[in-house]
Parts: structure tokens; sequence; C-alpha cells
């Protein structure tokens, strides 16, 4: 690679974590918490401290115009690697190389004084960057237009709503001609219609004007459809480094066991236990096109969760969610205090042969989710139909089960 824009050389990021010896309780914690003024002079209250990776010797290059893709786990180093990157905090070995003046979207409001109005901070946000109020000014009309903040320019930003922060930073960030554009899962934030343009604006300022993109999303079709190279990330390692659709496939098989199941979200009033697929052998169930496919989800629940609905969602090997399924559908819903622990879900396999990745997840009657575990379980899709027909590649990913009429 000739000339990267970012060059990341045996990079190390240690924090060391302290823990209470012997702390048991909360009662136990506010006790020592109040104590620790004291600790050099008492004995008895003493710190144990642990050492934490978050990131352990990367070693990558970037080139000017990629559009690159950070995925992994919650905790992977993502998030760490990009304030390295943007220089928020300094590593603890290694070096970083970066030419050109770099914009960071990490968290929401960072970089915003709350007292100062959108348009004081816009200023300001750009002095940050190293801009001249000329260079901002020029600039301005645009970044308001983007933001669709005009009504509120002269408002403290403090009474914005966080979709609003969102998209005052990234209008920012974006217009202001960054050589390196770093942003986090903070577009999550914003709604549906605003992260299409943050997605095509993140498209115009890598392909038209050559700028370089690093992105974190745990959203996978983002990551496959903007990104031309994804770096997959586990427990602060590089495990992958190549085109996004085998990196989102490495992370989608990644530690896949009963033991490792990814709770994405969720209040915990309920919680699946194990997603099993009664045919599988020990390994991943195997069906037909139009084989029956029963899949079952076990469960526990406090009795305070009320009334349960269920989902099941169904991904292809690269991440791409191709169907969903819901308990209520059916009209059927499960109470928390019923001695069940387990529901059903039983449907005719559509699918192309391939190999498909299961979530499924736990909510309430007004859809507060209590549980969402993501990519539990496979199944594998063999090269025929159930009645016996070959298939053809070529007809696509999904067989319809449809009736036709004259």
């Amino acid at each position: 690679m000739n000339d990267p824009v970012i060059r990341v050389e045996n990079l190390s990021k240690l924090y060391r974590i302290s823990h209470l010896a012997n702390q048991r309780t909360v009662r136990d914690a506010v006790h020592h918490g109040l104590r620790l003024v004291w600790r050099r002079l008492r004995w008895n209250t003493r710190l144990k401290r642990e050492e934490f990776w978050a990131l352990r010797d990367l070693n990558f290059e970037i080139a000017k115009g990629e559009v690159v893709g950070i995925i992994g786990r919650n905790g992977a180093g993502k998030s760490t690697l990009l304030k390295v990157l943007s220089r928020i905090t300094e590593p603890t070995t290694g070096r970083i190389t970066l030419r050109g003046r770099v914009a960071s979207l990490l968290e929401v409001g960072t970089g915003f004084h709350p007292e100062l109005s959108g348009r004081d901070n816009i200023y300001l946000n750009g002095a940050i960057h190293g801009l001249t109020r000329a260079e901002i000014s020029r600039k301005f009309d645009q970044i308001v237009e983007f933001a669709e903040v005009s009504r509120f320019l002269d408002t403290p930003v403090k009474r914005y709503s966080s979709g609003m922060y969102v998209r005052l930073a990234f209008a920012v960030a974006a217009h202001l001609e960054p050589d390196i554009l770093i942003v986090d899962e903070v577009l999550a934030v914003g709604d549906a219609t605003f992260q299409k343009k943050c997605l095509g604006k993140i498209k115009e300022v890598s392909s038209t004007e050559g700028r370089t993109v690093l992105f974190v999303s745990h959203n996978l079709s983002s990551v496959r459809q903007l990104c031309t190279r994804s770096i997959l990330l586990d427990q602060g390692r590089l495990v992958f480094d190549g085109p996004p659709n085998a990196a989102i496939a490495a992370y989608t098989r990644q530690d896949k066991t009963k033991a490792s199941y990814r709770h994405i979200a969720g209040d915990g009033a309920a919680r699946i236990t194990a997603i099993r697929m009664p045919n599988d052998g020990g390994g991943d169930a195997v069906y037909p096109i139009f084989g029956e496919v029963r899949i079952e989800i076990h469960f526990e629940a406090k009795p305070q969760a009320g009334s349960l609905e269920f989902f099941l969602l169904v991904y292809s090997d690269d991440g791409e969610c191709l169907a969903a399924s819901f308990q209520t559908d059916s009209g059927a819903r499960v109470r928390a205090d019923d001695r069940r622990q387990s529901v059903s879900v039983t449907f005719k396999n559509p699918f192309a042969p391939g190999r498909y990745m299961v979530s499924a997840g736990i909510f309430d009657a007004y859809r507060q989710f209590h549980d969402w575990v993501e990519f539990a379980e496979a199944f594998e899709v063999v090269p025929g139909f159930a009645d016996g027909r070959a298939f053809d590649q070529r007809l696509g990913q999904v067989s319809l089960s449809a009736t036709w009429s004259p």
C-alpha cells in the first residue's frame, strides 16, 4: 500500500481497573467508598488492581479514499481504537501515523458547549478542527441545510434532542473537508431518513472527494453497502482484515456456542437461555428447501415481566436479515408466571442452499425489549427441494411458497 494516510504499528491500550478486596454488597460498596480517603492508614481496606488490554498489538494501514468498516462484539475495542486514532486518548504502546486533518464523531455532544447556540457551536467545532472563521462561514449555509436545524439555530444546544445533536455534529464534521472522517455508532441515534442521508454523504466524501472514512456500526448491511474494506476486532485483537462480506461472515461465525450468546438489548426481566433446533445432531441443523424447520426458544422470566411476546430473525451468512417472524402474528402470548419455559416456531424453509444464522428476542405488549440474542444458532440448507427436485442457484436466495391463479 503506497503512502497510507493512516498507519498503525504494534498498537496497544492498557487500562488498570481497581476493585475493593472482599467487597460483597451494595452496603459494603458505600461503606468502603466513604472510607477510601483513609485507605493508606487502615490496613483492612485494600485495592485489588486488574489489567485490561482494550487493544493488543494492532497493525494495519489505510490508504487515501478507503472506507473502512470496523466491526466486532461490544467490548471488542472498536470505540477505543477510534478514540486513540482521534487522539482523545494516548496508546500504551505502539505508534500511529496520520496524514491530514481528522474529524471525529464519536459521542453525542462531543465538541459542543451546551450553553452556546447551534450557530456558535458550528464556529466552535470548526475552530477545534483548525479552520478559520472565514472558512467556516463559507460552509455555514451547507451545514445548516444538511442538519435541518435552521429553526433552532439560535437556541442553546442543551435544549436539543439527541437526534438534533447528531444531525448538527455530523453536518459539521462532514462539511469541514477533513482528510480523515471517523464515525462511531452515534449515527444510530438519528432517524432512518437521516441515517440514509448520512450514509449518502459518506459515500460522496470518499468516492467524489477522495477522503478516508473509518466507520463503526453494528448495522452489518450498512457496512456491506458502504465500505470497501472491513476490520474485525475480538478482545482487542485484529482477527480479520479484508472484504466486507468475508469480514461479516467471520463475525457471524465468531464463537457461536451456547455459552457465548450475545445479549445485545433488553432490560433483563425475561432472558433467553437457549435456542435449539431438534435435528441439529450436535452441529448445524440441515434442511432441504421447503422442509419443515422447528426452532425452540427456551427462556426464564421474572413474574413482573407480565405478558411475553417472542420474535425470530433469520440472517444470511454474511449478516443480511432475510426474514422475521413474530409470535403475535398467530395471536399467541405467554405469561411470565406460566410454568412453560419454552416456545417453538415451525415453518417451511424457503431459503436457497447456504448457511443461515438465527437471532431471537422477547418483548412486552408495549414493544419494550426484555432480551435479544444475536446469531445464536445456525442451520444449513442443502441443494434440493423436499420433494427431490434439483435447485438452480440462479433462481435467487429465497423460494416463495405462493398461490397462483389464472
